[in-house]
């Protein structure tokens, strides 16, 4: 059995759709429930659930920021030249602007964040295997 399964029955707030609008900015099959947003300040606070061995790619947030509110699983952040992170329940990322960074579940966990995001995101390179598989 996969750990933490039970997170794709949402934790605190439901899973959301099959991201599909942004499959191509990850590696794997992820879900996304926006809770609220505001177009006119280019802001989003959305649910992001990753299924075991899933990641988005690489991305800067510019004019902005991004901060992760860890709420089920287990997960990984890294920011670019810099050891990667393992993230559990509870945990909180601030990812400041212009900064290259990546997260999404470990290999072997279902893992969700909420995810508040001001500003514009930049999508660059994915996560390789051959990346992930070092974390």
């Amino acid at each position: 059995m996969l750990k933490n399964e039970e997170v794709k029955n949402g934790v605190i707030f439901p899973i959301g759709e099959k991201n599909d609008a942004y499959a191509h900015y990850f590696v794997g099959q992820s879900y996304l429930n926006s809770l609220a947003t505001n177009p006119d300040k280019s802001v989003s606070v959305l649910n992001v659930t990753f299924e075991p061995g899933c990641r988005n790619n690489w991305h800067i947030h510019r004019g902005g920021y991004q901060i992760l509110l860890v709420t089920g699983g287990e997960g990984w952040y890294q920011e670019d030249g810099k050891p990667a992170q393992a993230l559990k329940a509870g945990d909180v990322i601030v990812t400041n602007d212009g900064v290259k960074h990546w997260h999404g579940a470990a290999k072997d966990s279902w893992f969700e964040h909420l995810a508040i995001t001001a500003g514009t995101p930049e999508w660059l390179e994915p996560v390789d295997d051959e990346q992930y598989s070092k974390v």
